[in-house]
């Protein structure tokens, strides 16, 4: 049994099949000049941590998805929630290192942010006001 899938692009209403589709993404990359090599070890150590991070954020919301039985039968048979306090912990963890490796101070970077979300709170409340 063969299956095509069809896309229903929303700008022209044109349908076209996954492969046209692909072959449109390949010309347009042809015609952007990204230049995504990494020419340092500390570059691709940052890319590695940062792919990790994202890797650990998405075990925790798999963890938050079984809290909320929002997961499937099969995975909701095996979950354990106490294993979202070391998610928690893997997510915190990881996000240190690439700080480290990014070279980020995190207790500024945290200060700033709640000054700035503060202010904002701040700006809020007067406008209702």
């Amino acid at each position: 049994m063969h299956y095509s899938a069809k896309l229903t692009l929303c700008y022209n209403e044109a349908e076209m099949d996954l492969k046209t589709l692909q072959e449109k993404v390949i010309t347009l990359n042809r015609g952007q000049n990204f230049d995504y090599s990494l020419n340092t070890p500390r570059e691709k150590e940052i890319l590695a941590k940062t792919v990790k991070l994202n890797e650990e954020v998405g075990e925790l919301c798999n963890d938050i998805l079984g809290i909320l039985k929002l997961q499937s039968r099969a995975k909701l048979d095996n979950f354990d929630r106490r294993n979202v306090y070391q998610e928690f912990a893997d997510v915190l963890i990881t996000l240190m290192q690439l700080a480290i490796s990014a070279n980020v101070d995190l207790d500024r970077a945290v200060s700033d942010k709640i000054k700035t979300i503060s202010a904002r709170i701040e700006k809020d409340k007067t406008r209702k006001t």
